[in-house]
């Protein structure tokens, strides 16, 4: 009998071995608590130096919707539509949301190699209490669009509403991309210096700043692309319940709740697979 052989027989195993998914999963629920407090105290923490504290994150998005709204309000003319400080407002603060999860997600292990080294539990955790201190983030984010929407000549009614069920389904995106970009930056750390590219790519052709009916009414193979666009999908909806003028596709839920559906088993798979290899030192 082999040593492996009598360490199944008294049931030991081997320390940092991956456990099944549906274990992993049940660990990672049992710490339930962990992840809110690690996350809700490093929402506290966050830019507590500075004078304005937990101001800056909503005058962040607010300069950028500033900027870019000022810059491409200009360049696009008359084909901005209706409303359009309206609609910079509420694609800069969403996709900002989208771009912190990602960011963030990214960095949740190789920012925290002592305690991913130093304790035992699902590494998991760690993105997953990224995600949540987004959320936490997002929410006076909102109250502050909201604000902003008001004070823009947007009228209050009850599809608002309707933004908790499309930011529900978009946190399912954004911990989905976490995941991968955990895993990712693990094995190349050089992608940490890549991403904030990608972002701003993503930034630029997300639709945060324009309307693809209107800008590219020219190019329906490009309209078609953006119809299965995740991010843009999301805004698009968004902006439909929020706005006065602004129309969506109810197909949209489709689109926004597969990808959120396939970005989850995706990443979730792709994450646990690599598990053992994240508690070594590289």
């Amino acid at each position: 009998m082999t040593v492996a052989d009598e360490a199944e027989k008294y049931g030991l195993h081997r320390v940092g071995a991956r456990p099944t998914l549906v274990n992993y999963l049940k660990q990672t629920w049992q710490r339930r608590e962990f992840i809110y407090e690690l996350a809700k105290a490093r929402v506290q923490s966050q830019n507590q130096r500075n004078r304005l504290g937990m101001v800056w994150i909503v005058i962040k998005p607010t300069f950028n919707a500033l900027v870019y709204g000022f810059v491409f309000g200009i360049l696009q003319g008359g084909a901005r539509g209706v409303d359009y400080p309206v609609y910079i407002v509420i694609g800069v603060f969403l996709f900002t949301f989208f771009s912190d999860s990602m960011t963030g997600g990214a960095k949740s292990i190789t920012g925290n190699s002592a305690l991913v080294q130093s304790l035992a539990f699902p590494r998991l955790s760690l993105p997953v209490a990224q995600v949540t201190q987004n959320v936490l983030t997002l929410v006076p984010m909102l109250a502050v669009m909201f604000i902003y929407a008001l004070i823009l000549g947007t009228s209050p009614k009850w599809s608002w509403f309707g933004i908790i069920p499309i930011l529900a389904v978009f946190t399912v995106f954004n911990l989905g991309v976490a995941l991968v970009c955990a895993r990712i930056t693990v094995h190349v750390r050089d992608f940490s210096n890549v991403l904030p590219m990608i972002g701003r790519v993503l930034f630029y052709t997300s639709g945060v700043l324009f309307s693809a009916d209107r800008l590219l009414s020219h190019w329906p193979w490009m309209i078609a692309i953006f119809d299965v666009h995740p991010i843009y999908q999301t805004l698009q909806l968004a902006r439909g319940f929020i706005m006065d003028h602004a129309e969506y596709d109810p197909q949209a839920w489709w689109v926004i709740s597969g990808w959120a559906l396939f970005m989850l088993v995706a990443g979730l798979l792709f994450f646990w697979k690599a598990e053992e290899r994240y508690g070594r030192a590289n």
